[in-house]
C-alpha cells in the first residue's frame, strides 16, 4: 500500500522499558507526562511534500538500507495504525477512525547530538519497513480484532535466527484504544516544539491537512540479543503479529498472520 498523501507519525515511549533500553529516556528527562507510564510524545517520520529531509517516502517491505555512514540501527518492532482524520472547522483534529493495522519497523539510529526524534527516524529510500498485508479493524475497542494479537520480532543472522523484540500482547501497550486516541489527538492538537519533540498541529497544517494519518504506536522492549546488537548488512528481519488463539508466531503464513521481512543492505 502506497501511503505517498499520509502524514506518518510515531509514538514515543509507550511500551515498558523500550526507551531506557534504546538508550533515549534523557532525551526526555525534561518532558512532563500526566501519568508515569504514559507515552513522550509524537514524532513525524514522514511529511507528504515537505521540502525538508521528512518529504523523502521512506517506507519500504522487504529491504531495509542502512545509511552510508556509521550508524547503530535497531529495529523498532511496532504496530501501525492507518486512521482517518476527522477535523472541525478550525482545523483541529477532533476524531481518529481506526481504519485497519499492520506490522512496522520503526528502525531508528541511535545519534548523537540529534535535537529531534525526527532526525533519528528517516535517512533515505528503505529506511522503514511495513508489512504487506493489513487486517481490517472492526473497532478500536476492547472486545474488538486487536485484543487477541501478539507482536514479536527476529533477527536472522548468519543462519541463526535470534529473537530481537520481547512477544508482547497488544493489550500491553501502557495506552491502547480509547485512551491512546484521546492522547493522540490532544497531542496533535497541542503538542509543543519542546526538546526532542516538535508541533504537530504545524505540521498537519504545512501538509495542507491530511485525510489520513500512519500511526506506529510504539516499540516493544528488546530482548537480550536486540538489545546489544546492532543492525549489520545481510541481516534478515521479520516482525509477526498474530492471534495467540488461532497460532503461534512461527514464519508460516496465514489469514490471521502479518508478517514483515527485510533483508538488510
Amino acid at each position: 500500500m502506497q501511503l505517498q498523501d499520509v502524514i506518518c507519525l510515531g509514538v514515543a515511549g509507550n511500551f515498558a522499558h523500550h526507551l531506557e533500553q534504546a538508550g533515549e529516556l534523557k532525551d526526555f528527562e525534561n518532558v512532563v507526562t500526566a501519568e508515569p507510564d504514559a507515552p513522550k510524545g509524537i514524532f513525524p517520520f514522514y511529511l507528504p511534500d515537505s521540502k525538508s529531509f521528512l518529504g523523502l517516502y521512506s517506507i519500504g517491505t522487504d529491504t531495509l538500507n542502512l545509511p552510508d555512514y556509521e550508524a547503530n540501527a535497531q529495529v523498532e518492532p511496532e504496530i501501525a495504525v492507518l486512521f482517518d482524520i476527522v477535523y472541525n472547522d478550525k482545523n483541529e483534529v477532533i476524531d481518529l477512525v481506526a481504519q485497519k493495522f499492520t506490522t512496522f519497523n520503526d528502525c531508528t539510529i541511535r545519534k548523537e547530538g540529534a535535537k529531534k526524534i525526527s532526525e533519528k527516524k528517516s535517512w533515505g529510500l528503505n529506511s522503514k519497513g511495513i508489512g504487506d498485508k493489513w487486517i481490517v479493524i472492526d473497532k478500536f475497542e476492547e472486545g474488538g480484532v486487536m485484543d487477541n494479537y501478539h507482536l514479536c520480532s527476529f533477527v536472522e543472522r548468519e543462519g541463526v535466527l535470534h529473537p530481537y523484540g520481547v512477544d508482547a500482547p497488544l493489550l500491553g501497550y501502557s495506552y491502547f484504544y480509547t485512551k491512546l486516541k484521546t492522547w493522540l489527538i490532544d497531542k496533535m492538537n497541542r503538542q509543543e516544539d519542546f526538546g526532542p519533540l516538535e508541533n504537530i498541529a504545524e505540521h498537519l497544517r504545512d501538509c495542507d491537512y491530511p485525510k489520513q494519518a500512519l500511526i506506529s504506536i510504539g516499540a516493544t522492549a528488546y530482548a537480550e540479543f536486540g538489545e546489544k546488537n546492532y543492525l549489520k548488512s545481510a541481516d534478515d528481519i521479520y516482525v509477526i503479529a498474530y492471534d495467540k488463539n488461532r497460532e503461534d508466531s512461527s514464519f508460516e503464513s496465514s489469514n490471521t498472520k502479518i508478517i514483515l521481512h527485510q533483508k538488510v543492505n
